[in-house]
Protein backbone atom coordinates (compact mmCIF):
# COMPACT_ATOMS: atom_id res chain seq x y z
CA UNK A 1 0.00 0.00 0.00
CA UNK A 2 0.99 3.59 -1.11
CA UNK A 3 1.15 5.88 1.94
CA UNK A 4 0.25 9.81 1.05
CA UNK A 5 2.94 11.77 2.28
CA UNK A 6 1.74 14.91 1.50
CA UNK A 7 -1.53 13.98 3.26
CA UNK A 8 0.03 12.47 6.54
CA UNK A 9 2.51 15.37 6.40
CA UNK A 10 -0.78 17.60 6.85
CA UNK A 11 -1.95 15.76 9.40
CA UNK A 12 1.30 15.72 11.13
CA UNK A 13 1.28 19.40 11.22
CA UNK A 14 -2.26 20.07 12.64
CA UNK A 15 -1.02 18.53 15.86
CA UNK A 16 1.17 22.22 16.50
CA UNK A 17 -0.33 24.88 17.93
CA UNK A 18 0.83 28.57 17.83
CA UNK A 19 0.80 29.87 21.70
CA UNK A 20 0.36 33.26 22.39
CA UNK A 21 3.14 35.01 24.24
CA UNK A 22 7.22 34.75 24.43
CA UNK A 23 8.60 31.54 24.40
CA UNK A 24 11.03 31.62 27.45
CA UNK A 25 14.85 31.25 26.65
CA UNK A 26 17.57 29.93 29.20
CA UNK A 27 18.79 33.30 30.77
CA UNK A 28 15.08 34.44 31.27
CA UNK A 29 15.46 36.63 34.67
CA UNK A 30 11.75 38.42 35.15
CA UNK A 31 9.66 37.22 37.85
CA UNK A 32 8.18 33.64 37.87
CA UNK A 33 4.84 32.75 37.51
CA UNK A 34 2.73 31.21 40.45
CA UNK A 35 2.81 27.42 40.50
CA UNK A 36 -0.12 25.52 39.59
CA UNK A 37 -2.43 23.77 41.79
CA UNK A 38 -3.07 20.22 42.02
CA UNK A 39 -6.30 20.67 40.54
CA UNK A 40 -5.17 22.39 37.37
CA UNK A 41 -2.22 20.26 37.37
CA UNK A 42 -4.20 17.14 37.09
CA UNK A 43 -6.83 19.06 34.22
CA UNK A 44 -3.75 19.48 32.06
CA UNK A 45 -2.48 15.95 32.38
CA UNK A 46 -5.91 14.77 31.98
CA UNK A 47 -6.93 17.25 28.56
CA UNK A 48 -2.68 16.10 27.33
CA UNK A 49 -3.38 12.38 27.99
CA UNK A 50 -0.25 12.43 29.88
CA UNK A 51 1.18 12.06 33.41
CA UNK A 52 4.37 14.89 33.69
CA UNK A 53 7.56 13.01 35.45
CA UNK A 54 7.49 13.13 39.43
CA UNK A 55 10.10 16.31 39.33
CA UNK A 56 8.11 18.33 37.08
CA UNK A 57 4.98 17.81 38.48
CA UNK A 58 6.72 18.55 41.52
CA UNK A 59 8.35 21.79 39.86
CA UNK A 60 4.72 22.87 38.38
CA UNK A 61 3.31 22.30 41.56
CA UNK A 62 5.81 23.71 44.31
CA UNK A 63 8.39 26.08 42.51
CA UNK A 64 6.42 27.58 39.38
CA UNK A 65 4.00 26.90 36.41
CA UNK A 66 7.37 28.41 34.34
CA UNK A 67 10.35 30.64 35.02
CA UNK A 68 13.24 29.94 32.67
CA UNK A 69 10.83 27.22 31.24
CA UNK A 70 8.00 27.48 29.02
CA UNK A 71 5.26 27.97 30.93
CA UNK A 72 2.69 25.90 31.26
CA UNK A 73 -0.87 27.42 31.06
CA UNK A 74 -4.60 27.22 29.79
CA UNK A 75 -5.74 29.70 27.19
CA UNK A 76 -8.52 29.97 25.06
CA UNK A 77 -7.13 26.65 22.78
CA UNK A 78 -6.56 25.03 26.44
CA UNK A 79 -3.46 23.50 27.99
CA UNK A 80 -0.28 23.80 26.57
CA UNK A 81 3.04 25.53 26.93
CA UNK A 82 3.44 29.32 26.45
CA UNK A 83 4.69 30.79 23.04
CA UNK A 84 5.51 26.89 22.14
CA UNK A 85 5.04 26.30 18.32
CA UNK A 86 7.15 23.39 18.56
CA UNK A 87 5.91 20.50 20.41
CA UNK A 88 3.35 18.23 18.62
CA UNK A 89 0.36 17.92 21.22
CA UNK A 90 -1.33 14.89 18.76
CA UNK A 91 2.03 13.25 19.34
CA UNK A 92 2.62 13.48 22.93
CA UNK A 93 0.67 10.17 24.14
CA UNK A 94 2.95 8.35 22.03
CA UNK A 95 6.80 7.02 23.05
CA UNK A 96 9.87 9.20 21.98
CA UNK A 97 11.95 7.22 20.08
CA UNK A 98 16.02 7.05 20.53
CA UNK A 99 17.64 8.32 18.25
CA UNK A 100 19.34 4.76 17.47
CA UNK A 101 15.40 3.34 16.62
CA UNK A 102 15.56 5.47 13.94
CA UNK A 103 18.91 5.33 12.40
CA UNK A 104 18.74 2.83 9.54
CA UNK A 105 15.41 4.30 7.91
CA UNK A 106 16.78 7.67 8.25
CA UNK A 107 19.86 6.10 6.25
CA UNK A 108 17.86 4.68 3.76
CA UNK A 109 15.61 7.89 3.43
CA UNK A 110 18.68 9.62 2.37
CA UNK A 111 19.93 7.37 0.19
CA UNK A 112 16.37 7.64 -1.79
CA UNK A 113 16.57 11.21 -2.14
CA UNK A 114 15.46 12.23 -5.81
CA UNK A 115 18.26 13.74 -8.23
CA UNK A 116 16.95 15.26 -11.13
CA UNK A 117 19.82 13.60 -13.36
CA UNK A 118 17.38 10.64 -12.91
CA UNK A 119 14.76 11.89 -14.33
CA UNK A 120 13.32 12.43 -18.25
CA UNK A 121 11.64 16.04 -17.49
CA UNK A 122 11.19 18.24 -14.31
CA UNK A 123 7.62 17.55 -13.34
CA UNK A 124 8.30 14.02 -13.07
CA UNK A 125 11.32 14.85 -10.28
CA UNK A 126 9.32 17.76 -8.71
CA UNK A 127 6.59 14.76 -8.00
CA UNK A 128 8.79 12.31 -6.71
CA UNK A 129 10.79 15.16 -4.88
CA UNK A 130 7.82 16.55 -3.13
CA UNK A 131 6.72 12.94 -2.31
CA UNK A 132 10.09 12.76 -0.67
CA UNK A 133 9.80 15.75 1.12
CA UNK A 134 6.60 15.13 2.33
CA UNK A 135 7.98 11.82 4.07
CA UNK A 136 10.94 13.12 5.55
CA UNK A 137 9.25 15.89 6.83
CA UNK A 138 6.59 13.08 8.41
CA UNK A 139 10.28 11.41 9.88
CA UNK A 140 11.23 14.51 11.42
CA UNK A 141 7.70 15.03 13.17
CA UNK A 142 8.11 11.65 14.98
CA UNK A 143 11.51 12.58 15.89
CA UNK A 144 10.39 14.15 18.51
CA UNK A 145 7.15 12.32 19.48
CA UNK A 146 6.73 11.88 23.38
CA UNK A 147 8.52 14.87 23.91
CA UNK A 148 8.05 18.84 25.23
CA UNK A 149 9.79 21.59 24.29
CA UNK A 150 10.49 22.73 27.62
CA UNK A 151 13.16 25.83 26.87
CA UNK A 152 14.26 27.43 23.87
CA UNK A 153 17.66 28.68 23.37
CA UNK A 154 17.66 30.75 19.82
CA UNK A 155 18.61 30.02 16.23
CA UNK A 156 16.60 27.17 16.60
CA UNK A 157 17.94 24.90 19.30
CA UNK A 158 15.87 23.73 21.95
CA UNK A 159 15.88 21.54 25.26
CA UNK A 160 13.48 18.65 25.48
CA UNK A 161 11.82 17.03 28.00
CA UNK A 162 10.63 13.48 27.53
CA UNK A 163 7.02 12.61 29.29
CA UNK A 164 6.29 9.97 27.35
CA UNK A 165 7.77 5.98 27.34
CA UNK A 166 11.09 4.37 27.91
CA UNK A 167 13.23 7.75 28.32
CA UNK A 168 10.55 9.40 30.56
CA UNK A 169 11.79 11.99 32.29
CA UNK A 170 15.05 12.60 30.66
CA UNK A 171 16.03 15.71 29.09
CA UNK A 172 16.80 15.89 25.63
CA UNK A 173 19.03 18.33 23.05
CA UNK A 174 17.27 19.29 19.79
CA UNK A 175 20.15 20.73 17.68
CA UNK A 176 18.77 19.55 14.29
CA UNK A 177 19.48 23.09 13.76
CA UNK A 178 23.35 22.31 12.87
CA UNK A 179 24.27 18.62 13.29
CA UNK A 180 20.86 17.42 12.88
CA UNK A 181 20.83 15.54 15.55
CA UNK A 182 18.83 15.01 18.84
CA UNK A 183 21.46 14.36 21.96
CA UNK A 184 20.73 13.10 25.26
CA UNK A 185 21.78 15.35 28.48
CA UNK A 186 24.30 13.54 30.41
CA UNK A 187 25.82 13.55 33.86
CA UNK A 188 28.44 11.06 35.00
CA UNK A 189 27.54 8.89 32.23
CA UNK A 190 23.70 8.58 32.98
CA UNK A 191 20.92 10.45 31.66
CA UNK A 192 19.83 13.73 33.42
CA UNK A 193 16.30 13.87 34.92
CA UNK A 194 14.53 17.39 35.08
CA UNK A 195 14.88 18.12 38.55
CA UNK A 196 19.28 17.59 37.53
CA UNK A 197 18.80 19.85 34.59
CA UNK A 198 16.95 22.65 36.54
CA UNK A 199 19.19 22.56 39.29
CA UNK A 200 22.49 22.77 37.51
CA UNK A 201 21.13 26.39 35.88
CA UNK A 202 19.94 24.34 32.77
CA UNK A 203 22.97 22.45 31.22
CA UNK A 204 23.54 21.84 27.57
CA UNK A 205 25.06 18.89 26.08
CA UNK A 206 28.96 20.70 25.29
Amino acid sequence: MTTDWAAEYRRMLQGHRHGAGERTTGRHREEPPAPLTTAELREAEEELGITFPEDYRDHLLRRSAGGRINRLRRDAAGWGWDGDSDTNYDLLRTDFPHPDSYRAYEDDLDDREPLEKDFADGAAFQAAWDDWDNEYGVHQERKTAGAVYIQEHGCGFSTLLVVTGPHRGTMWFDGRATCDLILPLLLNGGPVSFAEWIDRDYMTPW
